[in-house]
């Protein structure tokens, strides 16, 4: 009997996990009308990147050094939504007014700006980034993320790190 999950069944459920969290995001945004700012947007990026990670160790299946590969770049994907969330969580912990009013949509921002200047423009934050919509247990979706992240961020290092 084995003692612990498969690598490869491990990283689906990793792959699937990100999968809900992107699907309630997608109900959050068309069911219950919760437009996402710039922000939010780059979490659902950062969601989506760790989700393919898993499907990509899922489906490789690799060895020692394969997996190491997948576990770091776990650790690393999850750092960076860690990063996006804790930003995001700082601006909507900010005084009401002491944050710019609300800018343009990221379509447009993309449209007429460099990707480095969208960006930078982005990580400043605006109004609509420090507006608090939904809340559960008294947290905010950033908080929620950044849990998640911290989680899958685990959950990929521990399932792809060649056990002895």
């Amino acid at each position: 009997m084995q003692k612990y999950l498969s690598p490869r069944i491990a990283n689906a459920a990793g792959f699937l996990a990100c999968c809900g969290l992107i699907g309630y995001a997608l109900y959050a945004q068309y069911v219950l009308f919760l437009e996402p700012c710039p922000l939010c947007l780059f979490q659902r990026f950062a969601v989506m990147a760790m989700g393919v990670v898993f499907l990509l160790a899922a489906l490789h299946n690799p060895q020692r050094g394969g997996a190491k590969v997948y576990a770091i770049l776990a650790v690393v994907v999850a750092l960076g939504g860690i990063a996006i969330s804790a930003r995001h969580i700082w601006i909507q912990s900010q005084p009401p007014g002491s944050v710019a009013a609300c800018g343009a949509s990221l379509g447009y921002l993309f449209d007429i700006m460099s990707f480095a200047d969208v960006l930078q423009k982005v990580f400043t934050g605006s109004g609509e980034c420090a507006k608090i919509d939904w809340q559960l247990l008294g947290l905010s979706m950033p908080w929620w993320t950044a849990f998640s992240m911290t989680g899958l961020g685990l959950w990929g290092f521990v399932t792809n790190w060649p056990k002895r």
